[in-house]
């Protein structure tokens, strides 16, 4: 039994000459392994290799949990073209498709996942488009549909506003210390003031206003989210460097 569905290409390695093995984000069926047979001859339903950040169409079969399904064809409508031709949105994307694939599970819908990275690398490839806070607004919803950010408004340990300076982040914890807190931490990452106005940025946003996000706070962000992110994992990601610029 076959299954059609909507996927975006997350990882691709060579298996043969002909052949590769796919990890596609599937947006009704989640996270799928594939083995696409023949898919890098020219003439083949996938037209071609395939490629990162390749969406459209996808038809497979067997694919579960652990398991190595099958590609039976693949009808690419997007290829994110313009991701690739810009070192900045090129490194961005990839870290998307990283992060994305390493906090799912297999065989587990995340539709709203899909169309967050649908979305964003929608607008990371339109040139007005900073790279910077559209990594900031993807990592920050995506931790949150995972489960993994809450309110940080308020110091996890003792639950008052944090001040102004001398504020912690700790993954453990599960977000901001104020410093007398901190002092039992785990991990503890510094929190500077240009992440303190982003997270108010983001606050707002969250609640229904729409206020731009500067690359200076976008980046702050993004160190604090990553941190965060890979913490979690229990790994760094090998796309992180770039992405960050750190």
């Amino acid at each position: 039994m076959s299954t059609t569905d909507q996927a975006i290409c997350l990882r691709a390695s060579d298996y043969s000459e002909t052949s590769q093995v796919l990890t596609l984000l599937a947006r009704q069926s989640g996270l799928v392994r594939l083995l696409g047979k023949g898919t890098k001859r020219p003439k083949s339903k996938s037209g071609g290799g395939m490629d990162l950040f390749s969406e459209g169409r996808a038809v497979f079969a067997g694919a579960g949990r652990g398991g190595l399904g099958t590609l039976m064809e693949f009808v690419e409508e997007d290829n994110h073209a313009p991701l690739r031709r810009d070192l900045a949105r090129l490194h961005t994307g990839l870290y998307m498709l990283e992060a994305t694939g390493s906090l799912l599970a297999e065989a587990d819908p995340h539709p709203e996942v899909f169309d967050l990275l649908h979305n964003a690398l929608v607008r990371l490839a339109q040139a007005e488009a900073s790279p910077p806070p559209v990594l900031a607004y993807f990592q920050w919803r995506l931790l949150r549909h995972a489960g993994l950010l809450g309110d940080l408004s308020a110091c996890q340990g003792c639950g008052k506003e944090p001040p102004k300076a001398g504020v912690i982040f700790s993954s453990a914890a599960g977000g901001l210390l104020c410093r007398s807190c901190a002092a039992g931490a785990k991990d503890r990452l510094a929190v500077p003031h240009q992440t303190l106005a982003a997270l108010e940025v983001m606050r707002q946003v969250q609640a229904g206003r729409r206020l731009p996000l500067s690359d200076a706070h976008a980046k702050a962000l993004n160190a604090v989210l990553a941190y965060h992110l890979q913490y979690q994992l229990g790994r760094h990601l090998r796309t992180a460097r770039h992405a960050l610029g750190r």
